[in-house]
């Protein structure tokens, strides 16, 4: 039997693949075949820790299994986080994708550049709908909603800030790829900020991945490429910077930004560490958070509130 808040099975799939992404989307087949049509039950409409409890689930089933997911965004922690327009780039995701919680949902998408924080493969998503033409949105599965609003968008420059350098990018490198590949769109990229410092060189030799290496070689042929001013729109992949604070007087209208170095820990973990210095100003009107996720507490059902986990032994 499955369980499900809302009235639709395939949450994730539904609400959080970006609709650009239908190859993706078509898995909702094989997820029906291998399921439901094999004699499993679909029970939408259903709130666990409101319409049904946790001591009644474990009162008739044998195994009880939570695949809530991670619901909610980390918070940044900085001056001016809540200002209006900076929001979670989850909530982005399911106002587009059509989820009901946020169909009344509201973006300005007056201004001309937007930021995103974050160099996750949610960040490259809501980039690309930020920036894609209206022909090539009409041709998804984009919310109604949504793409009359995008219809109306003025944004024309999306700038992406990751804290840490090209080789700890935690974009894979297909999204990555299809960033520097859309149609009528500049995606900029400073070749002083591909440079890899001593210790992420070592990092990419000893212990990166071949998606790290295989990153690090697309931000470089981005970072070569000729500027495309004709293009309509523009992305700005920037490395090893941080918010620091988000200013406004009544909404977003700038993002104070350090830069960072990367090192490694006591431990023998790489981290970012800022750099004194100037901050750096970036006008915007928009920000998009995406810098983790974490799971929320089901009522009745044992939390970790340090790890944001269900506590749990080799997986019980």
């Amino acid at each position: 039997d499955f369980y499900e808040r809302l009235p639709t099975p395939w949450g994730l799939l539904r609400g959080g693949v970006a609709p650009d992404h239908q190859e993706i989307k078509r898995l909702e087949e094989t997820f029906e075949r291998d399921t439901i049509a094999r004699g499993c039950r679909f029970l939408g409409n259903v709130e666990v820790g409101k319409d049904l409890s946790h001591a009644e689930l474990m009162q008739h089933y044998t195994a009880v299994v939570y695949a809530t997911g991670a619901q909610t965004d980390k918070s940044l922690g900085i001056p001016g986080e809540d200002l209006p327009g900076s929001r979670p780039a989850t909530e982005f995701v399911a106002w587009y994708n059509g989820h009901p919680d946020y169909r009344d949902a509201e973006f300005d998408l007056s201004a001309k550049r937007a930021v995103v924080i974050g160099n996750g493969n949610v960040a490259a998503d809501v980039t690309r709908i930020l920036v894609r033409g209206v022909g090539e949105l009409e041709r998804t599965d984009l919310a109604d909603h949504a793409l009359a609003a995008l219809r109306e968008s003025r944004i024309e420059e999306v700038v992406v800030l990751g804290r840490r350098g090209p080789a700890q990018a935690a974009f894979t490198s297909a999204e990555l790829r299809e960033l520097g590949h859309l149609e009528d769109v500049d995606l900029r990229v400073d070749p002083a900020e591909v440079e890899l410092d001593p210790v992420s060189s070592r990092w990419l030799t000893e212990e990166g991945t071949f998606t790290a290496r295989r990153n690090v070689t697309l931000l470089r042929e981005f970072a070569a490429r000729p500027a495309r001013d004709e293009a309509a729109r523009r992305i700005v992949l920037r490395f090893l910077r941080s918010p620091v604070a988000i200013r406004g007087d009544r909404a977003v209208e700038a993002v104070d930004v350090c830069r960072n170095e990367i090192v490694r820990g006591d431990g023998g973990a790489i981290r970012a560490r800022a750099v004194e210095g100037d901050v750096e100003t970036i006008e915007c009107g928009l920000v998009l958070r995406s810098v983790g996720y974490q799971a929320v507490p089901l009522p009745d059902v044992p939390f970790d509130e340090g790890r944001f986990v269900l506590p749990h032994e080799s997986g019980r």
